[in-house]
Parts: C-alpha cells; structure tokens; sequence
C-alpha cells in the first residue's frame, strides 16, 4: 500500500498521535506526516503511507493557510490559551490601529519560534526542555507571511484572521508578535490549518472515515497516488519500452529513449514513466556527455 491520505486531524492530539493510530489501523510500519500541528489545533494533516513516505519533503516545502483567532490583552508561556498566563491588561487598542498592525505582517520576517514546542536542539525538543524549566535564547527564522486576511472581530478583544504563510511559520508566535507590536500583548485562542498546499480542508477525511473505510475494504479510495501528488511539483517524462530494465535497476538511459515530455526545461527532476508505469523521481541531465536520465528516488 502506497499513497497519501488527507487527514483532518482532530484537537486533542499530536500529529505523532494520529501517525501512530493510522500505523495500527492500517497495520503498516512506513506511515508519516507532513507538518506538525498542535495538539490543540485541528486541521489539514497529509498523511504518507508506504513509499510515499519518500516524497514527505516535497509537500512539508507547501504554503499553509491558516484561520486564527487572536486574544488580546494576554500572554501565556506556551503562546496559547492552554498555557500559564504570564501577563494581562485591559488596555485595548482601537479597530483601526489593529487592522494597521496585522497587515504589517505581510512579507518577510524575522519569527523567533516558541520554547513549547517540536523544534530539536542537540537531539532534545524544546517543550521537553521548556517542561524542565529550561527555557533558551532561540535565534530568529526566516518566515514569509503571503497574506493575512481579518474576518471579523468575536468580541472587543478578539478577532479571526486567515494567514497564508511559508513552511517554518508558527502562527502562535505570530500571535505573540501582534501583541508585542500592539503593546498590550496577545495569545492564540484558536488554530485551524485550512490548507497544505493542494491539499484541502473540504477534500480531507477524519479518523472515523479512514477507520469505516479500513472495515469496509474501501481504504484505496481515501488514497492519493504518489504520482498525481507530485504532478504538483514537477513535469513528467514517458520512456520506450527498452528503457524499462534499466531505468528500474538504478542505471541511467540516453534522452533518446524520451517519447514524450512534459516541458522544455533543459533539466531538472521529472516523474518518469514506463511500460505504462510510474517508476519514480529522476533527473534530466543535458549537460553531462551523453545526455542521460537516471532515477533518483525509486517509488514503484
């Protein structure tokens, strides 16, 4: 078995939870997720079954879309409601300067990302470190916010934005810098991840649905082919079928053996096929004498 599933991970659990209970479910070792979530947050969650572990990376690489709702007025150790509260006040400011503020977010910024949470320093987490009372100077990320979109305030003090947003971005910390920038500090009250990439919110299924699909014997359904996945991400290239031993043996084939191509990129990685069979990711090489494809990341 082979494939991806779009998951629609529930609250309560971490994403090495639901890892765990689609492993037993599906009796299969090689399962994997896509990005982590919080436990308290539900949403989006691309499961990888089988081989389709191998291609993880590309789909972690994916933007986010994220709804959130901010509350104002607070700050917590973990950067959400079910944390500490470290700070309060009443000191709201205006709509006006609240809606300035968010959208100076969008762009380029400088994130530094929560104690609490999966990040590994020295082969440790940090929300084990954090649960010791071992709290670090974390140096800054890179992040990109694309957009952020206000929905409409829930009460004076709390408001829902949408964030669509580069891989490495925590919206909880992102929550935090608004209150920082707002001077009256901020915490998540709410997190729901709409979207990885093409993979949807209104195109998941929940852990009951994969489970009644595992008892009815129609879990192939559930499942995206790895191929269809990665058309996402890169061209495809059709070989003759005298290419079929080799290319499946790890040895590379002349580019005269291409019958049809998807682009003309001079190089680059393509997902190859032959004998009417997707064989896996190979690199296009036009530069090297002779010219050659050969496989890079077999997934048949």
């Amino acid at each position: 078995m082979k494939g991806i599933i779009n998951i629609l991970k529930p609250p309560g659990m971490t994403s090495s939870d639901v890892v765990t209970y689609i492993r037993r479910r599906l009796n299969i070792k090689k399962v994997g997720h896509t990005g982590t979530l919080d436990p308290d947050a539900a949403g989006v969650l691309p499961i990888c079954i089988g081989k389709a572990t191998k291609i993880s990376d590309y789909i972690l690489q994916d933007k986010k879309i994220y709804i959130c709702e901010v509350k104002l007025g607070i700050e917590t150790d973990t950067l959400d409601i079910s944390g500490e509260v470290s700070n309060r006040t009443s000191l709201i400011p205006s709509k006006d300067r609240i809606i300035e503020t968010i959208n100076s977010f969008i762009g380029e910024n400088n994130q530094i990302p929560p104690m609490h949470s999966a990040i590994k320093i020295k082969g440790k987490k940090l929300y084990d470190l954090a649960r010791q009372g071992i709290m670090l100077d974390l140096p800054p990320r890179r992040i990109y916010i694309y957009n952020i979109r206000l929905i409409g305030f829930t009460t004076s003090d709390q408001f829902l934005i949408e964030v669509e947003c580069s891989k490495g971005t925590y919206i909880r910390a992102l929550c935090r810098d608004i209150g920082k920038a707002l001077d009256c500090g901020a915490t998540m009250s709410f997190l729901l991840r709409n979207a990885t990439g093409n993979f949807l919110i209104e195109n998941s299924y929940t852990l009951d649905e994969l489970s009644r699909s595992v008892e009815t014997g129609d879990i192939d359904k559930l499942l995206l082919p790895v191929d269809k996945v990665l058309a996402s991400y890169m061209p495809y290239i059709r070989l003759n079928k005298k290419s079929y031993s080799k290319i499946i043996n790890g040895n590379w084939v002349s580019v005269d053996n291409v019958i049809e191509k998807e682009d003309h990129s001079p190089e680059g990685l393509y997902r190859i096929y032959c004998e009417h069979q997707f064989i896996g990711i190979g690199n296009y090489d036009t530069y090297s004498k002779p010219k050659y494809i050969k496989i890079k990341t077999m997934l048949m």
